[in-house]
């Protein structure tokens, strides 16, 4: 049966959307919803940032946003136009990194990915995620919602995304249940599936932070092909 999972356009994600992506077969990128905000009007949320291991403490790491009043598509949302900020980042990361195991072969996929100039960030995202994604082996379809003409909304454009995509399979991630109404799948004839994703420790115990970028897995696992387990 095929499997449809659904995601907004994280920045540089963690390794839980990216095991979202491996067990599905078609992977639609949520790009016509609002931008998510954070606060009173802060552009800070997961579409513009993640944390990365920096001596061992979890921080914030990402681009900055132009300001929006109002509620605005995530496609039609855009970096700052800061020329500096992908020079920063990268420096920032290779100090965090340089005496990572697989730092030469992570740093070379990554860089250019930080350092590519478009400025809408749900593009910026987008071809971040489908580069490392074809890096970890992961060979779901990638389907963006804008192409897809969607109306409804909240769990209904759920449905429609997966009945759309021709799926009758839809995988949810973990904290879906606070929000979805799982009673209407069935209605709808679609099955309804948890992701139920556990990160493993591929880094010693003591060392390992859960929630980090899927940039800090890739830094400290020299096989990505056997993504997600690592080499725990």
């Amino acid at each position: 049966m095929p499997i449809c999972a659904i995601h907004q356009p994280n920045f540089f994600p963690w390794s839980g959307y990216f095991d979202k992506i491996r067990r599905a077969d078609v992977f639609v990128i949520l790009d016509a919803v609002d931008y998510p905000r954070a606060g009173s009007g802060g552009m800070g949320s997961w579409s513009n940032r993640v944390k990365l291991d920096f001596n061992g403490e979890p921080r914030w790491w990402g681009a900055p946003m132009v300001k929006q009043s109002q509620p605005t598509p995530i496609q039609d949302s855009w970096i700052a136009n800061d020329p500096k900020w992908r020079v920063k980042a990268v420096r920032s990361m290779q100090q965090a990194y340089a005496k990572a195991a697989n730092f030469k072969a992570a740093f070379a996929l990554v860089e250019p990915l930080v350092m590519n100039p478009e400025q809408n960030i749900s593009r910026y995202n987008v071809h971040a995620i489908r580069t490392i994604s074809a890096a970890l082996g992961l060979t779901a379809e990638f389907v963006l919602q804008s192409e897809l003409d969607t109306v409804a909304a909240s769990t209904d454009l759920l449905i429609e995304i997966v009945k759309k995509v021709e799926c009758d399979t839809y995988l949810a991630g973990g904290g879906a249940g606070g929000y979805q109404e799982d009673t209407k799948f069935a209605a709808a004839g679609l099955e309804l599936k948890y992701q139920d994703f556990k990160p493993v420790a591929y880094r010693p115990e003591a060392a390992f932070i859960p929630g980090l970028s899927i940039i800090d897995y890739m830094m400290h696992v020299a096989d990505w092909s056997r993504f997600p387990e690592g080499d725990a």
